[in-house]
């Protein structure tokens, strides 16, 4: 439902612009990565941002202080029970590149656009796939199963991603005949274990980034369009209008009261 209404305040914000300055926008052509953008993400005046609008997640962009796309998807990825626990160690190597260790120079290039941390279902797979030698449809199975946390399949998979399986239509070389030590593979397997049964799948965290920086580009470039839609979109909730009337005058935004002469059935921009 909310990702919905969403969409509906990107569509009545684009039309309220074209109304406003002629202006064509097209939301698939905007720039993903405006510095101006990711700036206003990172002072936390996300107010009505779809998905950055919670008092503790803007906490965490002000903490963050996003660069790009791909931060925001990782942050959404984080702030949830669970991978919370990883957001310092993320932080930390975002701010101290130089911090970032790697157990075996295979996992940098899988883990270096996250800092060195396992963050999404899909790097676990990677991990099992580069490692170990695992396929494709192989590796999907040890994600679920690792979500799932069934642990006697789990400890099957481990020995697999040590040590190797000739079994039939089931075969991967295992981490040591790839030349990383028993310890190191074990060590690896834990990390992925302890995060797997959170871990989220990158395509739906991407999915909601890109509608989560949409709706901070409108705000940034256009907020008097954007603030009209979002007041529009919440009319059925008093509390809601009160908030994002509260917004307005914050953002220097003056809301006028209804006129029989100049009011249309949603908000608009005078």
């Amino acid at each position: 439902f909310l990702g919905l209404r969403t969409l509906t305040v990107i569509k009545d914000a684009v039309d309220l612009v074209r109304q406003d300055t002629g202006k064509e926008l097209s939301m698939g052509n905007i720039d993903y990565n405006d510095p101006k953008v990711l700036d206003f993400i990172g002072t936390g005046k996300t107010d009505g941002v779809f998905q950055l609008e919670s008092g503790g997640m803007k906490n965490f962009m002000k903490e963050l202080r996003p660069q790009s796309l791909e931060d925001i998807i990782a942050g959404i990825s984080l702030y949830r029970p669970g991978p919370m626990d990883f957001i310092p160690r993320y932080i930390k190597g975002k701010n101290n590149p130089e911090s970032i260790t790697y157990e075996t120079p295979l996992l940098e290039p899988i883990l270096s656009p996250t800092y060195g941390c396992i963050v999404y279902q899909e790097q676990v797979m990677q991990i099992v796939r580069n490692l170990a030698g695992y396929t494709l449809g192989r590796s999907d199975l040890v994600r679920r199963a690792m979500s799932k946390k069934k642990a006697s399949v789990m400890e099957k998979e481990r020995q697999h991603f040590v040590h190797g399986n000739t079994e039939p239509g089931h075969e991967c070389a295992g981490c040591v005949a790839n030349g990383i030590s028993e310890t190191v593979a074990n060590a690896i397997f834990d990390d992925m274990s302890s995060f797997a049964s959170y871990a989220f799948n990158k395509a739906h965290a991407a999915a909601y980034a890109v509608v989560a920086y949409q709706t901070a580009y409108l705000k940034r470039h256009y907020p008097r369009e954007f603030m009209a839609a979002l007041l529009t979109s919440v009319l059925d909730n008093t509390g809601k209008v009160i908030e994002y009337t509260a917004e307005c005058q914050r953002m220097g935004i003056r809301v006028l009261p209804p006129d029989i002469n100049a009011s249309d059935a949603g908000f608009t921009v005078e």
